[in-house]
């Protein structure tokens, strides 16, 4: 105010000073805004794609980068993803490459539980449906094998 008083300040009056201030806040807030977001979001049981997405977005404007940008990203990533790519002979380095192999293991691993539901139905169990149709004899022989 004592500048503005003096004609000294780069603003010319009390509103386009409390504006500015306003201003400064708000990005501010919009700040601990998202890094609120970043630390709290979770990939839970959407998919890693949908995760993903929602990360970049909200990290957009975080002022988050590299390591940090990581730390936040592995804490909201699902656990079993997550160690095995800590776990991997090479693991990821970058954000890029956490994102892109987080995708690409949860894609396989929804993959691989759909297939297993598929085919667990096919599953022969022992003791139980072991024997061929037609009366339980193997080639017309009495129960032989030949």
């Amino acid at each position: 105010m004592d500048k503005l008083a003096k004609e000294e300040s780069e603003v010319e009056s009390a509103e386009q000073l409390f504006a500015k201030i306003r201003n400064d806040f708000r990005e501010t807030l919009e700040e601990e805004r998202k890094i609120e977001q970043l630390r709290t979001i979770k990939q839970g049981r959407r998919t890693c794609n949908k995760y993903v997405q929602e990360f970049k977005k909200v990290a957009r404007g975080s002022g988050y980068e590299r390591r940090p940008l990581i730390k936040e990203f592995k804490r909201g990533l699902n656990g079993a993803i997550r160690r095995k790519l800590a776990e991997a002979e090479e693991p990821p380095t970058t954000i890029g490459e956490w994102q892109k192999r987080a995708v690409r293991l949860d894609r396989n691993q929804r993959q691989s539980r759909a297939e297993e539901r598929v085919l667990g139905r096919n599953v022969v169990h022992p003791g139980r449906n072991a024997q061929p149709r037609g009366g339980g004899s193997y080639g017309g022989r009495g129960g032989q094998i030949t």
